[in-house]
């Protein structure tokens, strides 16, 4: 039997095996855009192609689908640095775990789960937002949070102010507030606030510094690795 070869550029054929479901075509058209302007980005792309062609077959409702187009936007953006390599789902696709793990000038340096919010930020919806995410830190290895938002600073994001009143409540030993939110109570959010090295708060339509903002939690058990964060940031400020 004769295989056809499927029409298109090889760029196409990769996007249209990524994104083949009704209704999202606005993805995929955005998507073939960062194929076909990054080597590298289609490179990981083709890596890591049933993962993401999982990713964003299950992505059914709308905010969904954007969280997963945050993510691949992350990855494209970080890629622009040849001394960035990533690992996608490293921990294992649908276990808990960060989405990336940063490769700098092929030492493992940290891990990168990637968020979005829905909303506008205030320091109370961000904490829960942020302890949902802590569930995902490994304690063996460095990990940061990166936090999309809309706007067009990211300075918006008050991470100080929500880090600070999560402490608050866990001195106080509020431990049905933890425990509502699917920890065993203020033991485990210290635990797991201990592994977190810090957070990127990120507007995609933002400018300069402004763009990227990165916050440092000095509680870390591993802390992040200073000059391989200041490489992200600036991937993401698109100044790399």
């Amino acid at each position: 039997m004769v295989r056809t070869t499927a029409p298109g550029t090889s760029v196409e054929q990769l996007a249209g095996y990524l994104v083949d479901r009704a209704g999202q075509e606005a993805i995929a058209e955005e998507l073939t855009a960062w194929l076909a302007g990054s080597a590298r980005f289609r490179s990981f792309a083709e890596v890591h192609r049933d993962k993401i062609r999982k990713k964003l077959r299950t992505a059914a409702e709308p905010e969904a689908l954007r969280d997963v187009r945050t993510e691949l936007n992350v990855a494209c953006l970080l890629l622009a640095d040849p001394r960035i390599e990533l690992a996608f789902e490293a921990y294992g696709a649908g276990k808990p775990g960060p989405d990336l793990t940063v490769i700098y000038r092929g030492k493992r340096s940290f891990n990168l789960e990637v968020t979005r919010l829905h909303r506008v930020p205030d320091p109370a919806r961000f904490g829960a937002t942020l302890l949902a995410k802590l569930r995902q830190l490994p304690p063996s290895a460095p990990n940061a949070v990166l936090v999309a938002l809309e706007g067009r600073s990211a300075e918006a994001l008050d991470v100080a102010a929500a880090t600070k009143a999560l402490r608050s409540k866990a001195d106080a030993k509020e431990e049905p507030f933890f425990i509502r939110r699917g920890l065993a109570g203020t033991r485990d959010f210290y635990e797991r606030y201990l592994r977190l090295g810090g957070v990127v708060a990120w507007c995609e339509s933002g400018a300069g510094e402004a763009r990227a903002v990165p916050w440092v939690n000095r509680s870390a058990r591993i802390p992040l690795p200073d000059r391989e964060l200041r490489a992200v940031v600036r991937c993401l400020r698109n100044d790399a």
